[in-house]
């Protein structure tokens, strides 16, 4: 198992700890944030996975792109896929409904 741990500046005063494992096709990680500590939605994960070293504090700041790397193959890929295409349709979603009320507007004008 390969194991990596990063120092992420968050919103509290002291840096969140971010921890990635990779055994196999398994990929884990989990984070110090309240939303990890939940077991919720932790951007911090996700900007690691997605290669953002922006808010990285800990000096391995080049095993992002390792640990980024490890995500190709893993049942995490798959998921980060389905999310991606819930934001596209949630992006048409969003424009066919600014449509919509726009058209409602116009109708009101005549």
């Amino acid at each position: 198992m390969e194991t990596c741990v990063f120092l992420i500046k968050g919103s509290a005063s002291e840096p969140y700890k971010v921890t990635f494992e990779k055994d196999g096709s398994n990929l884990s990680a989990y984070c110090t944030c309240p939303a990890g500590q939940n077991g919720q939605y932790c951007k911090h994960r996700f900007a690691i996975l997605a290669g953002n070293l922006d808010a990285v504090v800990s000096e391995n700041v080049v095993d992002v792109k390792r640990v980024a790397g490890w995500l190709l193959g893993t049942d995490v890929e798959s998921a980060l896929q389905d999310v991606a295409l819930a934001e596209e349709e949630l992006t048409r979603a969003k424009k066919k409904l600014s449509a919509a009320k726009r058209s409602l507007a116009a109708v009101f004008r005549n």
